[in-house]
């Protein structure tokens, strides 16, 4: 309601390095090592796969339940940072990363809209007013409280939704 009173300046927080990461610090866990590779992670719908692979192995395991209990927005911020570039390079639209601050302010497309973490950061589309959020539905994810079956679904739906 009141976001398209302030206009403001949109400020960017591209994540496209920071979904690289994915495949280029991989843990030495042998199942990290094989799975999260350049090949398979390449940014495609199929690639998703191994994400929920990865994600049900780190909500599963103790080893991967303690690295998200101590690691948890570095988690989010990967994840959704890779979810959100499949999800914009399929989208073939206009969409960027900014700051949620920039876009709540700038845009009424967030009112009444939470963040998931303390730092996120939103794809959104000037042209069309409007914003995907996929580190907070990776946070929601990893808590517990999914809104879809697994990341691929979501991604599928995202992009159906904004194609």
């Amino acid at each position: 309601m009141f976001g398209s009173l302030n206009k403001t300046k949109l400020i960017k927080n591209d994540l496209k390095g920071i979904a690289k990461l994915m495949y280029q610090d991989v843990s030495d866990d042998t199942w990290d090592q094989e799975n999260l590779t350049k090949r398979n992670l390449d940014f495609t719908i199929e690639s998703i796969r191994y994400i929920d692979a990865y994600t049900k192995r780190l909500s599963t395991t103790q080893m991967g339940r303690e690295l998200l209990k101590n690691h948890f927005d570095n988690f989010v911020v990967r994840i959704g940072a890779y979810i959100g570039e499949v999800i914009k390079r399929n989208i073939n639209q206009d969409y960027k990363w900014y700051e949620y601050d920039s876009v709540y302010h700038f845009s009424s497309a967030l009112d009444e809209v939470h963040r998931g973490i303390k730092t996120e950061t939103v794809l959104y589309s000037k042209k069309r007013d409007r914003v995907i959020m996929p580190l907070a539905v990776v946070a929601q994810h990893l808590e517990g409280n999914p809104a879809h079956a697994d990341f691929l679904e979501y991604v599928e739906e995202a992009i159906k939704q904004n194609s």
